[in-house]
């Protein structure tokens, strides 16, 4: 998975519908999630689409399978996981993951409709990481 410092350089030279289609393409490069973990317990509330999200551990190191069934949304998925994949809980815990999203301007490049559930993801992604750091 690329890391969300190359993602944004990448995005900042594209314009419109090329960034939708960036977004399309990362959503393509995430990690594929079977179909047994898309369950009731790992869906994120509030997403226009649906949003799948499974935390694993390794140690204290966090790892997500994700998936979506919008390939935008799952582009946005994308941007969230990388943001936090592969990095310490209590880093992860303690991370502004919004800002970190800040350079893709997500809410004025896409409807509300698409972006409403990123909240939910990120919270979803911290509350798991708070878990798993305090042990």
């Amino acid at each position: 998975m690329r890391t969300l410092e190359d993602i944004a350089e990448e995005y900042e030279f594209l314009e419109g519908d090329e960034r939708y289609r960036l977004l399309i393409e990362l959503g393509r490069e995430l990690e594929t999630m079977p179909d047994a973990l898309k369950t009731d317990a790992t869906l994120v509330r509030g997403c226009s689409a649906a949003v799948w999200v499974y935390p694993t551990t390794e140690g204290d190191t966090l790892h997500f399978l994700a998936d979506s069934n919008a390939a935008i949304t799952k582009g946005i998925v994308a941007l969230v996981i990388a943001a936090v994949q592969d990095r310490p809980a209590a880093e992860v815990a303690q991370m502004d993951v919004a800002a970190a999203l800040a350079p893709f301007d997500l809410k004025n490049q896409l409807s509300s409709n698409r972006t409403q559930g990123v909240p939910n993801m990120i919270a979803l992604v911290q509350d798991h990481a708070a878990r798993i750091a305090a042990g």
